[in-house]
């Protein structure tokens, strides 16, 4: 097992090549990598169905190379299917790798740690690989409820998670990588246009024109959008509060006008 941060520091400097592949490779073939991460070679032994790759280990370098030279995100990408040849399993109708991203997750924690990365982001990569096979399902129709909850699942790592998911394609066929990347387009344009909505419902006050009528008794005019602007600040000061709270504050508002 390699010693603490100098395990950490190798395998970066392998990482962050920008052109990484000749490196993983060299130090698959030398041994090193049985040193550095022990489960990485275990996937040349791997059969990949589905990207045509020889294993899974072609496949996860491929991925890795074309990735950013960010640490993190690659770190990512050459954890994303270490768990495979665990998790293989050929009972339900040809080879399957049921929750190998779970799986996965505890395994580059474990390794990631042993080998003296820093603990946010230890936490940062095992996220990217747990939830590196969320997108997979995209294509079946999410709901708005579904995409609002993979970004908030995926937090501060949403980009980087996408970027990966993208990367994870390495298909010789042009018409499945088109269908990915124009997938992945629809669902971050989705995440966009929601999380514009999402700020502008913040923007707005908790009551609106008619209720500020109703509650005050007066009719449409030049108040009803000062009593709004007052109860939008409010809510940017106090936060959201409950209606009995927030009458209250109006009434007050109210009593001192002129």
């Amino acid at each position: 097992m390699a010693d603490g941060s100098v395990g950490a520091d190798r395998l970066s400097n392998i990482l962050l090549e920008p052109d990484c592949a000749p490196g993983l490779w060299a130090s698959v073939d030398s041994g090193e990598m049985e040193i550095l991460v022990p489960e990485l070679p275990l996937l040349a032994m791997e059969q990949d169905p589905i990207h045509r790759h020889k294993d899974v280990l072609a496949h996860t370098i491929a991925v890795v190379n074309k990735t950013q030279p960010e640490i993190t995100i690659r770190l990512g990408a050459l954890f994303h299917d270490i768990a495979k040849p665990r998790t293989r399993s050929y009972e339900h109708g040809g080879v399957t790798f049921r929750h190998h991203e779970v799986v996965g997750a505890r395994m580059a924690h474990k390794r990631l740690v042993a080998l003296g990365y820093p603990e946010q982001m230890v936490h940062d990569v095992s996220e990217l690989v747990r939830l590196s096979g969320r997108f997979k399902g995209y294509s079946d129709g999410w709901s708005d409820s579904a995409v609002r909850r993979y970004a908030r699942d995926a937090g501060p790592l949403l980009g980087q998670l996408n970027e990966m998911i993208r990367c994870d394609c390495t298909t010789r066929s042009q018409v499945k990588v088109v269908a990915i990347q124009s997938a992945m387009d629809d669902l971050e344009l989705r995440i966009s246009v929601l999380a514009e909505a999402e700020r502008l419902a913040a923007e707005r006050p908790d009551m609106d024109g008619a209720a500020v009528m109703a509650h005050l008794g007066i009719a449409p005019g030049p108040v009803v959008g000062e009593a709004l602007s007052f109860l939008l600040e409010t809510k940017r000061t106090e936060g959201h509060m409950e209606s009995e709270e927030l009458e209250a504050c109006l009434d007050a508002w109210w009593a001192s006008r002129p």
